[in-house]
């Protein structure tokens, strides 16, 4: 698992709770008629044709993140871009249909299913006959079988990040005709649909020399609708062209071009007219959809007017006063001011014209969006720290309203806004179905309680730092002696105690200074948080300074003792004289303005419950590898990839970390350094059973206990945003399905792609 059409969800909220140390969890399914999987909450958007309204010919420019180190999918370096080349290229046995499920591909297969699953598990691979490999070969057993050999972890000559699922084949051999092969299994596998997608030419994995050095600038021998043509990391891409031996549809396009460019460039490289195709940001897909026409409302679709019923000014706009005040100062009798806005007009006028340039250079763009196949989550390192103590990460984990945070990221997108109800699949997969109620719902005073059940209460003695002032009682203890002696002081105008309603946490100056951040935080002081749904990065927090929470206004009086509305930040937790204050690492690079927006929200939800954070910025090219591999964190928001094979590729995510022999702890890919025997045995079981129904079971039961354990909280499913030239069919934002390289391609004169339809606007929340 990786750093993303509306429907109705059929989901059921279990309950657990914690007896004597035993996790109890309810039945998940199998007592109500509804599928607690779903659908998915977003379609594909890809302006959909039909092959005979695409025109043959043509070069797609595709922005990637990098030109990758390798093209074998199975080493440690492959990336994103290795798996793109991969899909275009080589043999699947199975894609990835709308719902993120296996489906086989009648390109390479006439069937896959088992055949025997006693005394062995036996799975028989009928080969489509006009399957070959570009120098003319047929694909067959032989090529299955270096590659298990390879991927196998018997032989570590073969450098491979993974074998799993090939670790449990016992042998491959031709089955009834060489058409045939037939994998027999030394151990039950429930997702062997996994296995030989992609499939390499046994040139490439026949040997530990060729596996390990020979795919990784070039492939000679493929098997796709495209071919590498060449890599070429001079000039940062990657060229594919038609394989003139493909037996199945042919390829639309003549050529595909993967350049590498940073994303922060992308938006340059679309007005230079050097991309057709590039994954944006938010800001990015902003300046798009403002291009090809005038703001339109979100939920209505409507052009958003100005004052008169004039269009509404853009970002070079400027309002009829500030115009005629211009003319007026321009041709005063002021000769000094007079020459400084008639240059001041100037500059304007050629920005405004730039902004023209740009704006009509964009404007053969359109901003396609759907869901990616991937979820971020909230991160709490278990190792030790406050958050060893399950209690307090079931606290941090119950602070939070992540209805309000999927809302902050997708609602200013337009894309669905739900929670996501599930470490191992998403809504519409098959091993989906909301656990959180394993955890419970968002509930501040639940929280309250579990920390001081853990020892942590407010008020607390704290140890002070030479230098430092103490805190907690002591310092209550100092400011009360202070009081006292400037209580005869006072004059008839000051405060005599009484608790004024939504006055609470202000400071001198009037600001409100409870951390809480209502939407507006801006480091550049302009933007709108509501626009794009990511704050930029800001160094201090603000807000209106105004709190009529409780339906309360400013100046309404309260007896003196009345306490706060809920919602206002409580008073910090302490325990054996330390402050409960928990490191926030995230990344500090200009695409990351969404994750430090949704760590801004974080933070002042757990203030609320008296936790404290101290936010840590790093580059991020450390932040993975040094940070959050390492266990330097406390908390980290990252994401993982869904899987359509979920017992396979989530049980290294979620297993319980052992010692290894030099005494270090074996983690795997489990960051959080939280995990469970229970867990790892439901995923044992849910890999070997080949009842369907009964494995998804098991997922399910097991994502329960990982709720229940709080060591990761999943929050919103990444939003997939992609700037595609109007005229390209079949490509842009894909959601859960494989991209089907040979049907790419520019629209005929007159012809149209098919794009969803928006989602129906939620109504805005009290």
């Amino acid at each position: 698992m990786s750093h993303v059409g509306v429907g109705p969800r059929a989901v059921m909220r279990s309950v657990a709770f914690l007896t004597a140390g035993v996790l109890a969890v309810p039945a998940l399914a199998g007592c109500t008629s509804e599928d607690p999987s779903g659908k998915p909450l977003a379609e594909r958007d890809v302006a959909a044709a039909a092959r005979t309204s695409v025109s043959d010919g043509g070069t797609l420019r595709w922005a990637v993140d990098s030109v990758p180190d390798t093209l074998n999918a199975f080493q440690s370096d492959a990336d994103a871009t290795t798996t793109r080349v991969a899909q275009a290229v080589l043999p699947s046995m199975f894609r990835m249909d709308e719902t993120g499920s296996p489906v086989r591909n009648p390109d390479y297969l006439e069937s896959a299913e088992v055949v025997d699953t006693e005394p062995k598990q036996v799975v028989v691979y009928k080969l489509n006959q006009q399957a070959v490999w570009s120098d003319g070969r047929e694909i067959g057993a032989a090529d299955f079988a270096a590659q298990w050999r390879a991927l196998s972890g018997k032989d570590s000559a073969y450098w491979t990040a993974r074998n799993a699922g090939y670790d449990r084949i016992e042998k491959i051999e031709r089955g009834a005709s060489d058409l045939e092969v037939k994998v027999t299994f030394s151990r039950p596998y429930a997702d062997w649909k996994a296995l030989f997608t992609p499939l390499y030419p046994k040139d490439v994995t026949g040997t530990p020399d060729a596996f390990n050095d020979g795919a990784r600038r070039a492939l000679k021998v493929s098997a796709g609708p495209f071919a590498v043509k060449k890599v070429d990391t001079k000039g940062d891409q990657v060229v594919l062209t038609g394989n003139p031996r493909w037996w199945g549809e042919p390829a639309k396009l003549d050529q595909i071009v993967l350049r590498a460019v940073p994303r922060d460039e992308r938006v340059s490289e679309l007005v230079a007219g050097k991309l057709d195709l590039a994954e944006i940001d938010p800001e990015t897909a902003d300046e798009v959809g403002l291009a090809a026409g005038p703001p339109r409302d979100a939920a209505t679709g409507t052009p958003l007017m100005g004052p008169g019923g004039s269009p509404a000014p853009g970002a070079q706009g400027r309002s009829a006063a500030e115009a005629l005040r211009s003319w007026a100062v321009a041709n005063g009798s002021d000769e000094e001011a007079a020459e400084e806005e008639v240059l001041a007009r100037e500059e304007r006028r050629e920005a405004e014209a730039k902004a023209r340039r740009r704006q009509q250079a964009l404007s053969g763009f359109e901003v396609r969006k759907s869901l990616e196949p991937a979820y971020t989550q909230l991160a709490l390192n278990g190792a030790d720290g406050p958050l060893a103590d399950e209690r307090v990460r079931r606290a941090v984990a119950r602070a939070l309203d992540r209805e309000k945070l999927a809302e902050a990221v997708l609602k200013p997108l337009g894309l669905p806004a739900e929670p996501v109800g599930s470490h191992l699949a998403l809504s519409g997969q098959p091993a989906y179905a909301d656990g959180s109620g394993a955890l419970g719902e968002q509930n501040a005073k639940e929280a309250r309680a579990l920390l001081a059940d853990a020892g942590w209460v407010p008020g607390g003695p704290v140890k002070k730092k030479d230098g430092e002032e103490a805190a907690g009682a002591e310092k209550d203890k100092k400011d009360e002696e202070e009081k006292d002696g400037k209580d005869e002081k006072k004059s008839e105008g000051d405060d005599d105690g009484t608790y004024i309603v939504g006055e609470d946490n202000k400071n001198t100056d009037g600001k409100n200074t409870d951390g809480r951040n209502e939407g507006d935080r801006n480091d550049d002081g302009g933007g709108d948080d509501a626009k794009d749904g990511a704050d930029r990065e800001s160094g201090e927090k603000h807000s209106s300074g105004k709190n009529t929470a409780q339906g309360g206004a400013p100046g309404a009086y309260a007896p003196k003792g009345t306490a706060a509305p809920a919602g206002a930040a409580a008073a910090p937790l302490a325990k054996d004289g330390k402050a409960l204050t928990l490191r926030f690492v995230l990344p500090s690079g200009p695409g990351s303005e969404t994750l430090r927006t949704v760590a801004d929200r974080i933070t002042d939800m757990l203030k609320e419950i008296g936790i404290g954070t101290e936010v840590s910025k790093v580059p991020d090219e450390s932040y993975f590898k040094d940070h959050i591999a390492a266990g330097e964190y406390d908390l980290a928001l990252y994401s993982w990839p869904a899987s359509a094979f979920p017992a396979t590729d989530a049980r290294p995510i979620y297993a319980k970390p052992v010692p290894a022999a030099d005494g270090s702890l074996n983690v795997a890919q489990n960051y959080t350094r939280v995990g469970t025997d229970q867990v790892d045995q439901l995923f044992d079981r849910a890999m070997t059973t080949l009842d369907q129904k009964e494995a998804r079971g098991l997922l399910r039961k097991a994502d329960s206990r990982i709720w229940a354990a709080a060591g990761s909280v999943p929050l919103y499913q990444r939003p997939q945003l992609v700037a595609a030239r109007e005229n390209l069919a079949n490509a842009g934002a894909f959601g859960f399905e494989t991209p089907v390289y040979e049907d790419m391609g520019f629209l005929k004169k007159g012809a149209h792609g098919s794009r969803p339809s928006a989602p129906a606007s939620s109504s805005p929340s009290s």
